[in-house]
């Protein structure tokens, strides 16, 4: 064990390539989360719905569906997966995108998902070496992708993600202390951090309802905002929110342009938010040292 520490302290390549493979595994149980958590979210209410009705919420017990439970099958033919059809990537190549029993077309984000994951996790690890800042932020990296996959579907940040991230990143900072590398960020900076990101998008949120009578965010954009505060920092949050509302701005009137989403209808902005976050974590000399020195 001590032999495989030492290697990969010493050898960032060697790193790089296990948490790509890692990555790829990480990337197929995030497919799982994506697709579940938001309908185990719905069962929730549902039977929470039930209680407050007064109704038999014991009369018709449903199966068991967890993160785990019951075993992935095909949507349309209900056969199990099998532990050969499942292996990332290779599987649904293999397959040719489709279901090996009924022949029904297997969605391309599915490995889609579980490329960038092993990508995203390569880059984590050039970028911040073996220790304890790369390992935050590989837990940093597949949360984002797990919300960015939600909130793209169901125009939803599950609380049970981000605020497990957002107490994550004060925890560290208390624990840990201001990492060489900036993560986590130092106690201070956290606890203003996630403070001010959540207080600042919530302020926003009130005012675009005082003036036009609509909600214009999502509560959870601010929780994932204040999770960015307390790993990274209060002096981060200018240049996320920035870069996230030029992210969304652009493509948002490309789609409309594009005929793809129509002015009225809603889009989630926390992938802009995952986004420029990330990348603000990973890049910050490269994209915010140079033009915002309170930052340093």
């Amino acid at each position: 064990m001590e032999a495989l520490t030492a290697l990969l302290a010493e050898s960032r390549g060697f790193f790089a390539v296990l948490a790509g493979f890692f990555g790829l595994l990480v990337g197929s149980f995030l497919n799982v989360v994506i697709h579940r958590l938001p309908r185990m979210m719905e069962r929730e209410w549902r039977a929470d719905c039930a209680a407050l009705a007064g109704g038999d919420t014991t009369a018709v017990p449903e199966e068991t569906y967890n993160l785990v439970t019951p075993r992935s099958a095909c949507p349309s033919c209900r056969a199990p997966i099998t532990a050969a059809q499942n292996v990332p990537v290779v599987s649904w190549l293999l397959l040719g995108g489709k279901c090996a029993r009924c022949g029904t077309g297997i969605s391309i984000r599915y490995p889609i998902v579980e490329l960038v994951t092993a990508a995203l996790s390569v880059l984590v690890a050039l970028r911040f070496g073996y220790g304890f800042a790369a390992l935050a932020a590989l837990g940093i990296t597949y949360t984002l992708i797990a919300l960015t996959g939600i909130d793209l579907d169901e125009q939803l940040l599950p609380d049970s993600l981000t605020l497990p991230l957002l107490w994550a990143g004060l925890l560290a900072s208390v624990l840990v202390g201001h990492g060489a590398a900036g993560l986590p960020t130092d106690p201070r900076s956290a606890i203003l951090g996630a403070a001010f990101g959540y207080l600042s998008l919530w302020t926003v949120f009130q005012l675009f309802r005082l003036a036009t009578g609509k909600e214009g965010m999502g509560f959870g954009d601010f929780k994932l905002f204040a999770a960015f505060g307390a790993w990274l920092g209060w002096q981060m949050l200018v240049p996320i929110i920035l870069f996230s509302a030029a992210a969304g701005a652009v493509i948002g009137i490309a789609l409309i342009l594009a005929r793809r989403h129509g002015r009225d209808a809603p889009m989630p902005f926390g992938p802009y938010l995952a986004v420029a976050g990330w990348l603000v974590m990973m890049y910050p000399g490269e994209l915010v040292l140079s033009w915002w020195p309170i930052a340093r």
